[in-house]
């Protein structure tokens, strides 16, 4: 049995309604499969997010007024390599990965775990809502385990892309070198609760010790893309 190695967003997946263990085995088991594209733009807009964020809590005492929801700041925790944020379940030989996007710190000592989502909250988002409870909680899991402090909260912070004809045709929003997006923001709080994450590791690691790939959930729309790699390695098997 080899160590399984997952991050907390991934493990989250078995927390989705709409979860297929085919395509969590086959993720697991096939380390790069030409479906798992992510455009690189919204990695580069949550890191941005990040950098106004402690922008400017570096220029003023407290966080920015976006984050009024989550209490008074006291300041902010660089977050870690995702290389040096990692915890091992010995009971399930697992290996508990991530890179929360942002810590913050409160007066008496805890922290806050928030994560940038680029998007609109929408029917959509809320669909993916337990996957991103798994993932803030795994964070706080691995948090606390590493010393960052007491994790006592956990957010999801949507910056939303204000893009309306309106605002478009506002002057201000050019500059010399082109022009500028506003973003609107809202906070959604998670519950903390570092218990869900146990029933989880047992059934990634359930899975992920199946010989062979399970069958997957009736109606998965994932498994339109697995059953296209099916089709792709009957063909190279052809002489």
């Amino acid at each position: 049995m080899s160590q399984l190695r997952i991050s907390a967003k991934n493990l989250g997946e078995l927390a989705k309604p709409d979860f297929c263990p085919r395509c969590f085995w086959l993720k697991r088991h096939v380390k790069y499969l030409p479906f798992q594209i992510f455009p690189g733009i919204f990695s580069s807009i949550d890191a941005y997010t990040k950098r106004v964020v402690h922008g400017w809590m570096d220029r003023n005492e407290g966080a920015p007024f976006e984050l009024d929801a989550l209490g008074k700041v006291a300041g902010y925790i660089d977050p870690p390599h995702h290389s040096r944020f990692m915890m091992e379940i010995p009971k399930y030989d697992i290996l508990l990965t991530g890179a929360p996007d942002g810590m913050l710190t409160f007066a008496d000592g805890s922290i806050a775990i928030i994560d940038y989502k680029t998007a609109k909250f929408t029917p959509t988002q809320d669909d993916l809502m337990p996957m991103y409870v798994v993932q803030l909680n795994g964070y706080a899991a691995i948090a606390e385990h590493l010393d960052y402090g007491r994790v006592s909260k956990l957010a999801l912070m949507y910056a939303e892309p204000v893009t309306d004809r309106q605002t478009a045709a506002q002057p201000k929003i050019h500059t010399a070198d082109g022009f500028v997006m506003p973003f609107w923001v809202s906070i959604h709080p998670v519950e903390l609760d570092l218990g869900m994450l146990e029933p989880l590791y047992r059934r990634a690691r359930e899975i992920y010790n199946m010989p062979e790939v399970p069958d997957g959930r009736e109606g998965c729309k994932g498994c339109k893309d697995c059953k296209k790699l099916d089709k792709l390695m009957l063909l190279a098997r052809k002489p």
